[in-house]
């Protein structure tokens, strides 16, 4: 190869890191705005992957890059900054929102396990699901994107839950709950969007009783903005807000952990976050986690400690398994707990700005139908 073609071609591989460079500059501060595009929201997933992108392309525009040196690299550092600011909580340097239970501590039967999977629908890989399920045996079971088949074929295996409520359907949004603990007020809801269930029932474990919200809302995608699924997050923040007892919320929310409306979620209902200081608990992609992110997630109110939590092995889904432990003893639960913050003025105020957006959204929806 010629100097000339040598020269030409580190020319083209300096514009394509310039282009990258500012292609993550660009999502990044579009990130950082309340806007409800899906091409924008999806920014906010792979924080982490964008912080590893930004400090590679920092260092190597500020060696070889003169021109735009030393602007491009500093404000890269500048947005790596922010980055950490925003996943920071989900390394083991931040301290712990919710403890852990004690060895010495003795709970009696107060203490129960679940497990929550995302199976992808068109995953026919039923018999892996059904041997986790039976490997795990746990007390809380919640299933999400079941059709029929996959209601059929996890059949058997369901037997063993006294308490089951389910609706299968193929639009990768059926939902299955069961339990062994004993179920009251149960029931099926479309919070935001008809045909997106999410489950809510009363639990009893012990001498206590608590309120489980299993949730599964549309994901950002091409022509599928966020306005439902925030709405549908903050709906169920605002019922465990409401409530006297302590509150459960699990299921794939198709949003991350450090996302505004996740934490909005947080503090409108009053949550606590047991991966804060122990990890980002990465479920999706299930066969990369090591690039994913947390879709998956498992929300308490300051009456639970944790006992453990984990996520499984991949089963043939996209998404990989959350497998907990938790014990709910209010009373020593609160004094070691961080207190939930609660929402402030602030928060209210955002949270009615998504219940507007989404108003808005369904009557443009209404409008459009009507046109058409």
């Amino acid at each position: 190869m010629s100097a000339g073609q040598t020269g030409k071609w580190k020319t083209a591989g300096l514009w394509l890191l310039r282009v990258l460079a500012i292609l993550l500059i660009a999502g990044t501060l579009l990130s950082t705005t309340d806007l409800n595009q899906w091409w924008i929201r999806i920014w906010d997933f792979p924080r982490v992957q964008i912080l590893i992108a930004m400090i590679v392309l920092g260092a190597a525009l500020w060696f070889f890059d003169r021109g735009w040196r030393p602007w491009i690299p500093l404000v890269l550092a500048g947005l790596s900054i922010w980055q950490v600011y925003r996943v920071y909580p989900y390394t083991s340097f931040a301290g712990h929102e919710v403890a852990r239970t004690l060895p010495e501590e003795n709970y009696g039967d107060g203490c129960f396990s679940l497990l929550t999977l995302n199976v992808l629908q068109t995953n026919r890989e039923y018999q892996r699901t059904a041997d986790l399920i039976r490997r795990v045996d746990p007390d809380v079971l919640l299933l999400m994107e079941t059709d029929q088949a996959w209601a059929d074929a996890m059949a058997p295996v369901m037997q063993a839950y006294p308490g089951q409520i389910h609706r299968p359907l193929d639009n990768t949004y059926g939902i299955m709950f069961a339990t062994r603990l004993p179920m009251s007020d149960a029931s099926i809801q479309d919070f935001a969007q008809a045909d997106t269930p999410s489950v809510v029932a009363t639990l009893r474990v012990g001498k206590s009783a608590f309120r489980m919200i299993g949730l599964h809302p549309r994901p950002p995608t091409v022509n599928q903005d966020t306005e439902e699924r925030d709405a549908e997050i903050i709906m169920a923040a605002k019922q465990s807000g409401a409530l006297s007892m302590p509150v459960l919320a699990i299921g794939d929310f198709n949003d991350v952990a450090w996302s505004d409306t996740t934490r909005l979620f947080k503090k409108v209902g009053s949550f606590l976050d047991p991966r804060i200081g122990r990890g980002t608990y990465a479920t999706f992609p299930a066969d990369y986690t090591w690039l994913g992110w947390p879709l998956d997630h498992l929300f308490v109110t300051e009456e639970f400690l944790l006992r453990d939590m984990s996520v499984g092995k991949a089963v043939g889904s996209d998404h990989r398994p959350v497998l907990a432990e938790l014990c709910l003893d209010p009373r020593p639960a609160r004094q070691r707990n961080e207190d939930a913050e609660g929402p402030s003025a602030e928060d209210r105020e955002d949270a009615e700005g998504v219940m507007e957006d989404f108003e808005e959204d369904e009557a443009q929806d209404r409008i459009e139908g009507e046109e058409g």
